[in-house]
Order: structure tokens, then C-alpha cells, then sequence
């Protein structure tokens, strides 16, 4: 069976630096944190006796493509929204 990780702290700059005693204090206790650079993760502060993370990131997930990537064409219509919903829930002929 494989040990169950304690859940890791988003840190960011401004709380470390305001909070680096308690910060210090916990990671001796064996807490790790992540921490953030304008919410982006930039490093990870963790106890020198931990043990190495199951699962290894060797590079953020990046977003490619999307809706335009997709090459819809849109189709104009005579009608507006409304008269269109108003058919689609049969409430006029």
C-alpha cells in the first residue's frame, strides 16, 4: 500500500514573507507548501527527509486550441433569439 499524502499549502510571495516563522515552524513539522508567484506555481518548500513525490511533473499542462481553432462557421439568421426560443419550447406556432 502506498502512504497517503498530506494535502500540499498554496503559498504565495507576499505570505511567506509575512508569515515565515509560522511557515518555518511548519515545514519542520513535515508540511510542505507550493509556492506562488501571482498565483502561478513557481517551487515547492518541503522538509529535507521527504520522500520524493509519487508523481513526477516534468511540464505544465498548456491549453491548446479551442473554440477558434475549431473553424466554425456561424450562420446568420433572419430571426432573433427570442422568436427562436419561443419555437424550440413550443409556446407559438
Amino acid at each position: 500500500m502506498s502512504a497517503v499524502e498530506p494535502p500540499v499549502e498554496s503559498l504565495s510571495l507576499h505570505q511567506l514573507h509575512n508569515e515565515s516563522g509560522r511557515v518555518l515552524r511548519q515545514v519542520g513539522e513535515g508540511h510542505s507548501f507550493i509556492l506562488t508567484n501571482s498565483g502561478t506555481p513557481v517551487g515547492r518548500i518541503m522538509p529535507l527527509d521527504a520522500p520524493e513525490p509519487s508523481l513526477r511533473i516534468t511540464r505544465p499542462a498548456r491549453r491548446e486550441g479551442g473554440w477558434k481553432a475549431l473553424r466554425i462557421k456561424r450562420k446568420n439568421s433572419k430571426r432573433d433569439f427570442p422568436s427562436i426560443l419561443d419555437v424550440l419550447r413550443g409556446d407559438r406556432p
